[in-house]
Parts: structure tokens; sequence; C-alpha cells
């Protein structure tokens, strides 16, 4: 093959090693995260997940996500509108040592950098629709590799992954941050600097402007071959070449820019209300019971135009200047004045003066025992282990939607009263069988054929509710919450709750086999054709009035048209 003399130079431009780390801050505006939320679509799609999230990112978060619909996003809270991606961690709790009372801490804000390594590999942006985790939900002992006094490590050439910390700014370290020779066993570990260790510091974090901050370094390397949605097994940390501090991924492989979420939070605004601790234990947890601080963990899916983030690793060197500054940033910068926030699709309380946190998880760690494991990162990849406690299949849609029990169910606003978690899952037991069984069912409701609507709705009581990617569990959780007995999904994405149909016409199974877009392996509805469920697993125009006759005026801010497969807009 021969080449001209430019395609030549584009070609060695191309694979050209970079000689010194590069980087770019990526700054998010407006007023507060996206939502706070008990969902996480990488380790829980589908369903509620084990503990809250603070999500900062595009407005397409759900549930279920994908990179072709966070691309189709209305908003995200980055700088960069190229920037369609969302970011999310575990939220921060203050336990009041006055009232034992479990708050939100305030949160700050967020930076994530976007480091592009000394590498003799060209490097990439990510492929659209990539999922990450790096950190350890399940740690409540310090992580392998760690130890007072030693430093972090993102190589796994040099011993376990340590990437995962915690940071109190302070204007001095005396008294340290974190005791003195620690072991971890009751307290954190300093790393080899004062201001950064592992666990919770006993300290107040009271530098200007810089609170506690969490910490999280991600993976560069992606592995085609394991795919975007293995996130166990798709990343891994580069390896020192000993090429003059380049750090190469594994062959066949792809080096993606390296990130790192720092997350601050308002801890020293607190420190009235717990001064009588400082210096001997921490009053926070995180929102998966971490009492200890060791599971600082992080989350994301990239929805980046792949051009323009592409253009910022070949072309910028921002630094804290922030990458909303780089030379000629492909699709412009967000206005800062403005603020980009959605409802959460999880209806629970969140914030405010709670006895216990969402999701029932139990504090554990240091004085409350450790009530768990994990040791750390295995090979490369941070991920392993994360966030194993997921709903069990015993915990599936149960219909409490009585009175003062604490409920949590997958809905379409955020606003609830005091409830009992409710576990709603569309992957663990509560899954359909076969229609022609008869025995079709999700928790109570039980399947009771394929129904014909019409442009007026048979189902008119919830109209498309707003649940992200939609399946069956979803959709009759949600009815069941807002006080309906019948719930129906359509044409895979749709979800309808009502007390009765208006028509009752019934269709062949067939008509209702389009796939759920939220499980692949469900059905639901078709074209004009609703899948329905009631108590009874029976419908008619009159004979479905069982529950409260509540009927809510909800605000439909779903999809208003669908295109059939052949292109057209069906509504």
């Amino acid at each position: 093959m021969i080449f001209t003399t430019a395609a030549l130079a584009a070609l060695v431009a191309s694979v050209a090693a970079k000689e010194e780390r590069t980087f770019a801050v990526l700054r998010h505006y407006g007023n507060g995260p996206l939502t706070t939320c008990r969902a996480d679509p990488i380790i829980s799609p589908g369903t509620a997940s084990a503990h809250v999230h603070t999500v900062m990112g595009a407005s397409n978060f759900g549930l279920n996500v994908t990179g072709e619909h966070l691309r189709k996003s209305e908003c995200t809270t980055a700088l960069p509108k190229a920037d369609m991606s969302n970011y999310w961690f575990p939220t921060l709790y203050f336990k009041d040592p006055k009232d034992g009372k479990l708050e939100q801490v305030p949160f700050y804000y967020m930076n994530v950098y976007y480091f592009f390594e000394a590498t003799n590999d060209p490097i990439k942006a990510f492929p659209l629709g990539l999922k990450m985790v790096s950190g350890n939900a399940m740690l409540r002992t310090p992580p392998r590799g760690a130890g007072y006094g030693k430093g972090t490590n993102q190589d796994p050439s040099k011993g376990p992954i340590t990437a995962a910390t915690i940071t109190c700014p302070r204007p001095n370290f005396d008294p340290p941050s974190w005791p003195k020779g620690s072991d971890g066993s009751m307290a954190g570990m300093k790393t080899n600097q004062d201001g950064e260790g592992w666990g919770f510091p006993f300290q107040d974090c009271d530098a200007y402007a810089s609170p506690m901050r969490t910490d999280v370094h991600f993976p560069s390397c992606y592995n085609p071959k394991a795919g975007l949605d293995d996130y166990k097994n798709n990343m891994a940390f580069p390896t020192d070449t000993g090429d003059h501090g380049k750090h190469d991924c594994p062959e066949g492989w792809i080096h993606t820019p390296h990130i790192f979420f720092e997350t601050y939070w308002n801890t020293h605004g607190l420190v009235d209300r717990y001064k009588d601790l400082v210096g001997k234990e921490s009053p926070f947890v995180f929102a998966n019971g971490d009492a200890t601080g060791f599971s600082v963990h992080g989350d994301f899916v990239s929805g980046w135009d792949e051009e323009a983030l592409q253009q910022i690793i070949d072309n910028c060197n921002a630094g804290h200047a922030g990458m909303h500054t780089c030379p000629g940033l492909i699709g412009g910068v967000n206005d800062e004045s403005k603020s980009c926030k959605i409802e959460c699709p999880v209806e629970e309380q969140v914030d405010g003066k709670l006895d216990k946190l969402p999701g029932n998880n139990p504090i554990t760690g240091w004085k409350y025992g450790t009530g768990g494991s994990g040791s750390g990162s295995s090979g490369n990849n941070l991920a392993v282990d994360i966030e194993s406690a997921t709903p069990s299949p015993t915990s599936v849609v149960k219909q409490a939607v009585t009175s003062q029990a604490q409920t949590t169910t997958v809905v379409q606003t955020t606003t609830v009263h005091s409830t009992t978690t409710v576990y709603i899952s569309a992957v663990n037991g509560a899954k359909p069988t076969d229609a022609a069984t008869g025995g079709k069912a999700v928790g109570d409701f039980k399947y009771a054929g394929c129904y014909k609507d019409a442009s007026d709705r048979v189902l008119s009581g919830v109209i498309r509710a707003n649940l992200g990617r939609v399946n069956n569990t979803a959709c009759i959780s949600h009815c069941s919450f807002k006080g309906f007995s019948v719930a129906g999904t359509e044409y895979g994405g749709e979800c309808y709750c009502g007390n009765e149909l208006s028509k009752v016409e019934q269709l062949d199974d067939s008509k209702c086999s389009m796939t759920c877009d939220g499980d692949d392996a469900d059905k639901c509805g078709g074209d004009w054709a609703l899948s329905v469920y009631t108590k009874s697993g029976k419908v008619s125009a009159r004979d479905v009035h069982e529950e409260s006759h509540r009927r809510r005026h909800v605000h439909n801010h779903y999809m208003h048209h669908r295109r059939t497969p052949g292109g057209r807009f069906r509504r």
C-alpha cells in the first residue's frame, strides 16, 4: 500500500507516543446535583439500587441507560455541551450524635479530572455507552495494599490498586487527621500525604472553601472483547513500561482518558453539632451504611460525543482552567446561570431527618461492627464485588402502599411520606412466566391478557409514566403506589395506569410481544396493544375497583412520540 506524504504524517501522528501527561478539569454548573436517588443503572438496572447516589450529568439518567439514550438528553450539569455522560457516587449522611437521626451532608461540588497519560498508546475517546465502576462498596476494612504512611497505587504491576481515598484539607495537620499509626481496625489511615487517607478522618476538614472530599481514580484501558456493559471485566489500569514514566494498556485494548472524581461535602458546616467528637471518631456514614469511609466508589456511563472528546484529547491541556476553555471546543458551553435537574425515578424520602438509611442499609464498621467484608481490588479492576448487596429474590414487589410504613417504589415524582423499604426487582424473582401457562404474574398482580388501546387511552389514570426504560415490574409498582388497581405496558416502553378499562377488546397474546425497553427477557405490549395486569388477573370495564379511587394528575415528561420500526411517528 502506498501512502501520500500527508496520509503518512497523519498515520504517524495518530500512533505517536505521548511524552507527558496533560489534563483538563471538567466542571459542573448549576444549583446542586442532577438528582439524589436510589438508582444505579450499571449495578442494578431496571430496579431500585441498594443505596442512594448523588448523580451528575445528563438528564436521561434513570433505572436503565444506554449511550444513545443519554445523547438525547435535554440538558446536562457538565459545562461542555458535548458531554452527556452520567457520573454518580454514594451520598454522604451525618448521624447526629444528639438524637441519632440521619441527614444528608450538603453536597458542595464536583470536579472530574480528565488526564491524558504519558503513553506509547494512542489515547481514544470513550466509546459511547461505556460503563465503568471504581472502588468497592462492600469494604469496611482497609483495601489491600493500604498502610499507614504508604502511597496510593494505580499501577497493577506494583501491587493492589488503592485508587479510592478521602482528602481532608486543613490549614495545618497538628493533630493529624487520621490517628497516628492506625492499622484501620478502629480508625482510618493516612497515606504518604498528610491531607489524604483511607477512611473517614477524625478531624474537622476546615480549609478555606475545601471541606471533606472523596477521590476516585478510574482505570483507563478498555477491553473491547468484554464490551461496554461488562463493568467487572472491561477496564484495567495501565502499566508502567519503564519508558520515561509512560503507562501502556495491554495489547488489543484501547487507551481511554483517565478520569478522576473529586466530590466535596460540606462537613465543616456541621462541626458545631459534633464538636465533642472531633479527634475521637467520625459522625459520617455513606448511604450504603459504611461508617468507616473505606468504601469510596464511583460510577460512570459515557454519553460523550466521541468526535468532541477526541478533539479535546488531541488538542487541549487546559488544566485547572477547565475543559470548557479548551480551544475549538465542539458543541459549545452551557449557561452557568441555569441548572439541569430531574426527578428521581424511585419515590422515597432520602433527605430530612431519617431514622434509617434509605434502602434499610444497616450502619456497619468500627464501633458498629464490620458487618461485611471486601478485600480490596482484584487484579486490575476495582469493580469486583461492588454493590453485591442488591435486593434479594424474597424482597420483590410487595404492595405496601398502605399507611405509615416507608415505601420505596419506582415512580414518577420524588415527593413521598415516610415508609419501610420495599425492593422492586425486574431481575430477581419477579419476572413473569410465559403467558400461555396462565401463571404470568408480577408480585401480587396477575397478567390479565392483551387488550386493544386507542388514541383516547383505555387506561387514562397515568399516561406514559416517566420511568425511563420501562419493564412490567416498574410499571406495576408505579401504578400500585399511585393507588391504581390496573397497570398496562405498551409498545415496549410505555406505562399506563387506571382503575378500569374504558373499552374492553381482548387481543391474542401475540399482539403483545414487543420486548420491554428495560428488560430484554420480558414483553411489554405491542402497537396499540396493552399487556394488562390486575390483582384478580381478570379485567372488564367495571370490575376492577378493588382499591382506592384516587386519581392524580401526572405531568408527562416522557416521550410524546415514538417511532414505529418503519420510521413513522405513531403517536
